[in-house]
């Protein structure tokens, strides 16, 4: 038996697929706990699951919100500046005292969580990455002042939590990376090294609430889920509304459930069901294609699904996670700033129509699919663990 510990981000899109490695683990007799912000990580984890407080910054705090105009290099210097850089702070404590009360063999932080990597070195404990998004691979490429910005701020964290004599990113371990995704969809990743494994999503069932209304979809009618995720409420409204217009316009070819947390987006008629919040997973199963910002958790359960879609990226990773939908052939792009009705539409029509769109996430189902998911990223857990003994 061994133990590891999951640093996690108080983020849904980080935690969710650390659940189905951490049952994996758990059925192969293992034990498994959090470092987090337990009002977030708690409710996404399961009841009775161990997790450590980690503090955070003031989620509620209004300068955490981005403008929703900043984009590109702006926007990632705000991510790092305002939020990931203190997230770091904030969290080295907890995450110090739960290694001392959990005592694991390897701990598994998420990209973003960067003080699971730096806390790590500091007291040679063996580690791994959570990569929920491969676009941490590319994403800098063609960026070098970003990129040796956020190298500089790494630095001063390093300075205060981590090993002042490393150099390595800890954003990325260099034993063991898991990247839940397949070259299928993220393209050959020459500047991943060996330690980088696509273990495809990691998917596992979900605390919903029972209460969705099943018996409004039209049976033998295309259903489009349309969402923008969980960080991206403030740039919602116009473009729900656009999508919302462009299936009401499509009356007898989609009928679609939008996803807006708002609460601004009106319902046209039995057509187009808008909803807080949705069961993601049992919806996306009777689903014919996706509307969404990009983000790779989303991209990755539609594509689970073999569902083709349409993606208008924002902003930090969505862009290259975007692109590779793509170049993929598993989808369309259409530009978030601009689109209109009709360009949704349009792009909807190729998604629901064309046989190539289909072809191609089938293709990257498939790989996904063999890819081993959970189960895959417990294995290559398992042998790290061992050779830490």
């Amino acid at each position: 038996m061994s133990r590891f510990l999951f640093v996690v981000p108080p983020l849904a899109g980080h935690v969710n697929p650390t659940v189905g490695v951490a049952a994996a683990l758990v059925r192969r007799g293992h034990q498994v706990a959090w470092a987090g912000l337990p009002e977030v990580v708690g409710p996404l984890v399961g009841h009775g699951a161990t997790v450590f407080r980690c503090s955070s910054p003031d989620l509620a705090d209004p300068a955490l919100l981005r403008p929703p105009s900043l984009r590109g290099p702006a926007a990632l210097k705000f991510l790092w500046e305002r939020f990931l850089g203190p997230l770091a702070e904030h969290m080295a404590p907890g995450v110090r005292a739960a290694i001392g009360e959990f005592r694991p063999d390897v701990l598994v932080a998420d990209q973003q969580a960067v003080a699971g990597g730096l806390v790590a070195e500091r007291l040679g404990l063996v580690w791994a990455t959570s990569a929920t998004t491969t676009a941490g691979f590319t994403s800098l490429s063609g960026l070098p002042k970003v990129d040796s910005w956020i190298a500089g701020l790494i630095g001063e964290l390093r300075r205060r939590i981590g090993d002042p004599s490393n150099t390595a990113d800890p954003r990325l371990s260099d034993r063991l990376v898991l990247a839940f995704s397949t070259e299928a969809l993220a393209g050959p990743v020459p500047s991943a090294g060996e330690q980088v494994r696509f273990v495809g999503p990691s998917l596992a069932a979900r605390p919903t609430a029972d209460d969705f209304p099943w018996h409004r979809l039209v049976p033998r009618t295309p259903t489009v889920l349309i969402t923008l995720g969980t960080a991206n409420a403030e740039a919602a409204p116009r473009f729900l509304t656009a999508c919302a217009e462009a299936v009401r316009g499509r009356p007898d070819r989609a009928q679609a459930v939008i996803v807006d947390p708002t609460g601004t987006v009106p319902e046209f008629a039995d057509r187009v069901l808008v909803r807080p919040r949705v069961p993601q997973l049992a919806l996306l199963e009777r689903c014919d294609a996706v509307i969404c910002h990009g983000g790779h958790n989303t991209v990755c359960e539609a594509l689970w699904y073999g569902l083709p879609l349409v993606v208008a990226p924002i902003r930090d990773d969505q862009p290259a996670v975007a692109a590779q939908v793509t170049d993929a052939g598993a989808g369309v792009r259409v530009r978030f700033n601009r689109v209109t009705a009709e360009t949704l539409g349009a792009a909807l029509d190729t998604v629901l129509s064309e046989p190539d769109c289909r072809e191609a996430a089938g293709r990257v189902r498939a790989s996904f699919r063999a890819a081993g998911g959970a189960t895959a990223a417990a294995v290559h857990l398992e042998a790290l663990a061992a050779g830490a003994k």
